[in-house]
């Protein structure tokens, strides 16, 4: 695990968002949520609320991607994407 990736970790665990578990996946952060969480709601807010917990870590960026997951759907959302993520179509 990457600093960077530990950093993130522990930020997202700080929040005590109930019944959320928050764990690395490989480079990745897997975050899976009760089944009753609104997916649409969180992947529509989530550029903003990254950028504000953002401000809490002072680990040099790197690309990290979240992956989603609610028991039924699943969505990933990259932060500091790299030119492979930018150019994959």
């Amino acid at each position: 695990m990457n600093p960077y990736q530990q950093k993130w970790i522990e930020v997202l665990r700080s929040a005590n968002i109930p019944h959320w578990t928050i764990e690395a996946q490989d480079e990745n952060i897997y975050v899976e949520m009760p089944h009753v969480t609104d997916l649409k709601l969180i992947r529509d807010n989530l550029p903003s609320t990254l950028g504000a917990m953002s401000l809490d870590i002072d680990e040099p960026k790197a690309r990290l991607k979240f992956i989603f997951h609610n028991g039924y759907e699943t969505f990933e959302y990259i932060l500091n994407p790299n030119n492979k993520d930018l150019n994959e179509e």
